[in-house]
């Protein structure tokens, strides 16, 4: 995987977008006479421009290595895969996918082919882009317009300033010292926003997991996929998690807090440390949201959590029907009837319950993951569907999907995206776990 460099070549006024490609030295260009591709599942379209936005700030262009792109020849209206760049013969020509920014949900991947000794892409998700007008378009739809996650807004020497005066606060705490290391060496926003003093903190506990997703961030056992980012090595005390969270809510209006972040297992797992401390936030302040993104997989573990103080839990899935949440999940010890009982549980207690929803267009947009969901919704009834861009391999993915269970003709995320707002009014859509204060 590569960060590009930039440089142009020609225009031309279409209702498709132009197709992007790399070279081998990684400089993106645009090939006059093709327009882009998206592929969802076995589909493959060429864009337009009603199905693109320009590119929002904050995304990121990648080379795919050991695949060709898949573009749409305008003269002959035909798809066509490209070894090499039809206008300098023998240069070898590469896709280019859009990891997009929080709050977009992403419509199409880009189409690509792979060659035979391909490896599994590293952990993104790798949206569609094509290029129009001297600028990137993205295949993607908002929403979540805050600017929780906006680097605009997150200064590297602000982030520094924080970071310092934390150390003087807090200075044998190894949570804060462990959310510096995600700041400084993983640009982790959420852990910049805790120095910056900024919406929501982490507070990462448990370095345990009874899942093994295919797509997890912290542990890849097979040495097929690269991790993103090191799993925390230690376990805090109830103390210090308590004296990080409080510093965060003391600061900042509307706060949020939560446990259940990418360095680190599934929380449920350190409870014996989690609801001491979530009782000692709230016997010094009722400030505060506290939340936790877990894989639901202990009911009751979750009940005690409530009982400390819980406000809001957000649970992963990547699919409602039992055989694909179990082939990416690959659940230890728990099953998909825990899940949904943690869901019946967080609802019965007038909890706010969001589903981090982990999306991938050609699968997510299938009829049968879209009817799974209504039934779903209309059994139980959540506050919320955070929309996240799936961050696997695209093929690989639906290859998997597949070999359990049987999808038919994608409609389209943004269709999916209707349906159920039309179906479910109430059910707020988003990216980031929200302040209690907009519960309602």
């Amino acid at each position: 995987m590569t960060l590009l460099k930039i440089t142009k070549s020609g225009r031309k006024k279409s209702t498709l977008i132009k197709a992007v490609v790399a070279n081998s030295a990684g400089e993106i260009f645009e090939l006059e006479g093709y327009a882009a591709v998206g592929m969802a599942g076995s589909l493959r379209r060429p864009l337009t421009l009603d199905q693109t936005i320009n590119m929002p700030y904050g995304g990121e262009l990648m080379l795919l290595p050991d695949r060709r792109p898949v573009v749409f020849n305008m003269e002959t209206g035909l798809l066509e895969t490209l070894k090499v760049n039809p206008y300098i013969p023998g240069e070898q020509i590469y896709p280019v996918a859009a990891f997009n920014s929080p709050g977009y949900v992403t419509m199409y991947a880009g189409a690509y082919s792979e060659d035979k000794e391909a490896g599994y892409l590293p952990l993104f998700s790798y949206g569609a882009v094509g290029w129009h007008k001297d600028k990137f378009r993205s295949a993607v739809i908002r929403v979540d317009r805050e600017r929780r996650q906006d680097l605009r807004l997150m200064k590297t020497e602000d982030v520094a300033v924080g970071i310092h005066k934390m150390q003087k606060e807090m200075p044998d705490n190894r949570l804060r010292k462990h959310l510096e290391k995600c700041a400084l060496k993983y640009g982790c926003p959420a852990a910049k926003n805790f120095f910056l003093g900024r919406y929501e903190a982490p507070l990462p506990t448990s370095g345990h997991c009874n899942a093994r997703c295919l797509g997890c961030l912290s542990f890849q056992k097979s040495g097929k996929i690269s991790i993103s980012q090191e799993r925390i090595a230690f376990q805090p005390t109830s103390a210090e998690i308590a004296e990080v969270a409080l510093q965060h809510i003391r600061k900042v209006n509307k706060s949020v807090v939560s446990f259940g972040q990418g360095c680190e297992g599934d929380p449920l797992l350190a409870a014996d440390v989690i609801a001491p401390a979530i009782a000692k936030i709230r016997s010094v302040t009722s400030r505060g949201t506290i939340n936790m993104n877990t894989n639901g997989s202990r009911p009751d573990t979750l009940k005690r959590l409530f009982d400390a103080g819980l406000d809001s839990i957000r649970i992963s899935l990547n699919s409602i029907r039992r055989e694909c949440y179990d082939i990416y999940f690959q659940p230890k010890g728990y099953d998909f009837n825990d899940v949904i009982k943690s869901i019946d549980i967080a609802i019965s207690r007038k909890k706010f319950v969001a589903i981090n929803y982990l999306n991938s267009p050609g699968f997510t947009d299938t009829p049968q993951e879209l009817d799974a969901l209504i039934a779903f919704i209309r059994q139980h009834r959540i506050n919320m569907i955070q929309w996240r861009n799936l961050n696997f391999d695209p093929l690989r993915y639906w290859s998997i999907m597949e070999s359990v269970a049987q999808h038919g003709k994608p409609v389209g995320m943004q269709k999916v995206l209707y349906r159920i707002q039309k179906l479910f009014p109430d059910v707020k859509y988003g990216y980031f776990n929200p302040p209690k204060e907009k519960f309602k």
